[in-house]
């Protein structure tokens, strides 16, 4: 059986909700990224806005599970400022190049799902199989499993091997 991973940063929750929904409707394992950089409350929301504005790197925490070790990654970001969480651009920037194929998501209050996941594509080097954008009105209205089912189909329709073509019949021969 395939193995997938759920990578996400959430500095609010959102991001974690979603995550989390998605590995049980996947039945997939889930890695939560730690920044060792405070992100709490108006200071940690300012910085935050600023390192994504410059695209600033950050240190994390060390990564419980291998990214390589899959057969594919859904990496999960909040979007800030207009583009991709610091934490997810550093996790992506450590593991680029040894990543196997990706899908991405995103939750934001605003917009910015499409430039967050332009970076994302440029940062790891890849064109990601599938993505989705939440709004967090739309995570925090209930039930989210309608609006993951695409991706999750998305990624189990990757990682499903194209059945072989039957043998050709071959006719007896005429006599």
């Amino acid at each position: 059986m395939p193995k997938v991973l759920i990578v996400y940063y959430s500095r609010t929750g959102t991001t974690r909700k979603v995550a989390a929904e998605l590995a049980a409707m996947g039945g997939w394992d889930l890695e939560r990224v730690i920044d060792t950089r405070s992100r709490e409350g108006l200071l940690g929301y300012l910085r935050a806005g600023l390192d994504a504005l410059f695209e600033r790197h950050t240190t994390l925490a060390p990564s419980r599970e291998d990214p390589a070790s899959y057969d594919f990654v859904v990496v999960g970001t909040p979007v800030w400022n207009g583009s991709v969480s610091t934490p997810i651009r550093t996790w992506l920037a450590e593991h680029a190049g040894r990543l196997p194929p990706l899908a991405f998501f995103a939750t934001e209050g605003g917009r910015g799902g499409q430039r967050a996941f332009d970076k994302m594509a440029s940062i790891a080097n890849v064109v990601p199989l599938a993505t989705l954008e939440l709004h967090q009105r739309d995570v925090e209205r209930g039930s989210l499993a309608p609006r993951l089912a695409p991706l999750v189909a998305a990624v189990r329709a990757a990682l499903t091997p194209e059945p072989e073509a039957p043998p050709p019949e071959i006719a007896p021969p005429l006599h």
